[in-house]
């Protein structure tokens, strides 16, 4: 099973079964915060929701499309981090996450970004890593521009949440400019 120790506080965990309820409740608690940028979380309203996108992850870890990981902060599931597509032959990951309400501020999530790309690229030896954000989410954006990854673009209307659509700011590291 995957795990992976970023720090003494931080670590990533393959998500299982048995979590379910504990990332429902963390999701529940966190419903209006994250469902500003989320659009999935409308339709997470029981365990049983949390128990499908585990089994679908786990089917597409085990196909190598997708890594999907629960954050542990201090021993306690906080949130999600994800390869949420591995291009394997073009050696890219994309990087998606999310974070209880309560954990925000800590630096948990730029320890995980940088513990994930690290992974890409000193583990898989992939040649790039890309972390994709709504524009407006500005949170989300600054964890790659706090990691110095490139501002590659921005797609237009790229995802539909709620009501209306949101462009999306594309950044991306390649394994040489991280070495350095």
């Amino acid at each position: 099973m995957f795990q992976y120790k970023i720090d003494e506080e931080v670590a990533l965990k393959l998500i299982e079964l048995k979590d379910a309820e504990s990332i429902f409740k963390l999701t529940n608690h966190s419903r209006e915060y994250l469902r500003e940028w989320l659009p999935w979380v409308d339709n997470t309203t029981k365990v049983e929701d949390t128990k499908e996108f585990i089994r679908s992850s786990l089917k597409d870890y085990a196909k190598g499309n997708s890594l999907t990981t629960f954050i542990l902060y201090q021993g306690k599931l906080v949130g999600n981090a994800s390869y949420n597509k591995i291009d394997w032959l073009n050696k890219i990951v994309y990087i998606g996450y999310w974070l209880g309400e309560d954990y925000q501020g800590k630096g948990i999530m730029t320890r995980v970004a940088r513990g994930l790309t690290e992974y890409a690229f000193n583990e898989m030896q992939f040649n790039k890593v890309v972390i994709e954000a709504a524009t407006e989410n500005k949170k989300s954006r600054s964890i790659p521009e706090r990691l110095g990854f490139t501002k590659e673009g921005c797609l237009r209307q790229a995802e539909w949440i709620h009501d209306h659509y949101v462009d999306h700011a594309f950044y991306g590291m390649l394994a040489e400019e991280w070495k350095k």
